[in-house]
């Protein structure tokens, strides 16, 4: 039996869903139940009837299934399999800014730890990020923790919008000399990016989607080529979607090295073991879910 039957004998044993990330390596993927971008994999953890929840992606994936799942066990194989966008962002530093404008309502990225998101009044993913900042109350947005997809959702709203000086290391690499590069040698391809890209490389664009956007996009075009600028892995999920589209990947720098801590191997031994588990303190918890819960609310 191989690795990946073994895996899905062992959780359907364990009443476990294994949730994958988009940009997780594709062996991992293919052995996942459910593959999807943030928000989807936090309405599923929060819905499904699966008492254990193992999340192939990074920490603060995790730490939302356990805030929208609290009666479950959540896994998450690596336990440092971090974002470096979520730990620019610190809850004392929020705060201090909310002082500093009262009159603001403080929007979080999904990107981003517990803590933050207690403190904040309500969460978003790129997917709904520009709905979001549109249906709160409030004139004036504190934007957390990434300054591009903040910079996008500012061209779509007419408020005001104050930007946390994070953003991801990953698509921050990714440069306008190299989509241009691109474009030169496939003029015929259409350009879809993600609002964590620079301004810049946005400018370039086509269409600017979140994951899931990509995916119902390449479902839905006539396109016969597509430039990606995202996480590379995306394209495995991209081909099994639309295998007739060709897929060029313009840097070799739209890689995340934290989502690819996870392999098979890693996965069984944690499903196995049953850790290591996430749980969020109570009280931070509790904060947090009013904030996600808010952002489900508000997204459907």
């Amino acid at each position: 039996m191989s690795i990946i039957d073994t895996i899905r004998n062992l959780a359907r044993a364990k009443d476990a869903i294994i949730l994958a990330h988009n940009y997780q390596p594709p062996e991992i993927q293919d052995v996942a139940d459910f593959v999807g971008d943030s928000l989807e994999l936090a309405r599923i953890a929060s819905r499904h009837a699966a008492q254990m929840i193992v999340l192939c992606g990074v920490h603060f994936m995790a730490e939302s299934a356990a805030i929208l799942a609290p009666h479950k066990k959540v896994i998450l194989p690596v336990l440092d399999a971090g974002c470096p966008m979520a730990d620019m962002a610190h809850p004392d530093e929020v705060c201090e800014l909310k002082r500093k404008h009262p009159d603001a309502m403080v929007i979080t990225y999904i990107n981003s730890t517990a803590a933050v998101k207690a403190v904040s009044d309500v969460c978003c993913t790129s997917s709904n990020a520009v709905r979001i900042v549109k249906a709160v109350p409030s004139q004036k947005v504190i934007f957390v923790p990434d300054k591009n997809l903040g910079k996008w959702v500012a061209r779509h709203v007419e408020k005001e919008i104050l930007l946390w000086e994070g953003f991801c290391p990953t698509h921050q690499l990714f440069t306008k000399s190299e989509l241009l590069n691109a474009k030169r040698k496939h003029p015929d391809a259409v350009v879809m990016v993600h609002p964590e890209c620079d301004p810049e490389v946005i400018d370039l664009a086509d269409e600017i989607l979140s994951t899931s956007g990509m995916v119902n996009f390449v479902k839905r075009t006539s396109a016969k080529k597509i430039i990606v600028g995202t996480e590379k892995e995306i394209i495995h999920r991209l081909k099994r979607e639309a295998p007739h589209v060709e897929y060029i990947l313009p840097s070799d720098k739209l890689v995340c090295p934290n989502m690819k801590k996870i392999t098979l191997e890693k996965l069984f031994r944690a499903l196995s073991d049953e850790e290591p588990a996430i749980a969020v303190e109570e009280q931070i918890r509790q904060q947090a879910f009013r904030c996600l819960e808010k952002m489900l609310e508000l997204s459907n």
